[in-house]
């Protein structure tokens, strides 16, 4: 185990050094990544995970190796962060259960493969609250649960409209202010079909 977090310390700092992280210790990026996982109110580790925008690894890297059984996708629409994305798998020794996907989100949710396919999609700093519910529940089978990064400060819990939220299947937001404050959705109805719309539309036309 302390080969694979040094290791893993080793790709995040690289990730930090190419500005796909953000500033301050690598330390602080693990805690914030593992807040994730205390956010699950489930007996055990997710079986299909999304990172969705996954951008330098986190918490998509973290969360997989902390759950070493299971599948995880990381989704960026980058080409410079997908092949940091790939390095960093294939020197992780993870080829075999992590998969990188270089895309929009609006496209690949509706790719076969992947709609309602995954049971956990984790979000950090992917788009405004209407844009990532939209990409994300496309991905999402009937009780997965929905994870996004919220900012530090409390703003009024306005950020998640339940009737948007409905809209695409997903329950209202539950939101943990511990931090880091974090947002959590569960998707009780398959998302509808029409979701998400075209690329572009769904942040020029928010549903909420």
């Amino acid at each position: 185990m302390g080969d694979l977090k040094e290791a893993l310390l080793e790709v995040l700092d690289r990730s930090r050094t190419l500005g796909f992280l953000g500033p301050g210790p690598v330390e602080d990026h693990l805690h914030h990544a593992r807040a994730f996982a205390r956010a699950l109110d489930v007996s055990g580790p997710p079986q299909r995970v999304l990172d969705l925008g996954s951008g330098g690894g986190v918490p998509g890297l973290v969360l997989a190796a902390d759950w070493p059984e299971a599948r995880f996708t990381l989704l960026d629409g980058s080409l410079k962060r997908c092949d940091f994305l790939l390095e960093a798998v294939e020197k992780l020794g993870w080829s075999d259960r992590v998969t990188v996907l270089c895309g929009r989100a609006e496209d690949l949710g509706h790719e076969l493969m992947l709609r309602a396919s995954f049971d956990l999609v984790v979000a950090r700093s992917f788009a405004a609250p209407a844009v990532t519910a939209e990409c994300a529940a496309c991905f999402m089978e009937p009780g997965a649960m929905l994870v996004v990064s919220e900012p530090p400060e409390d703003l009024a819990g306005d950020r998640w409209n339940p009737q948007g939220l409905a809209e695409l299947g997903l329950g209202p937001a539950r939101i943990l202010n511990e931090a880091p404050r974090l947002a959590v959705m569960e998707l009780v109805e398959i998302c509808p079909e029409r979701f998400p719309r075209r690329v572009g539309v769904p942040s020029k036309r928010p549903l909420f």
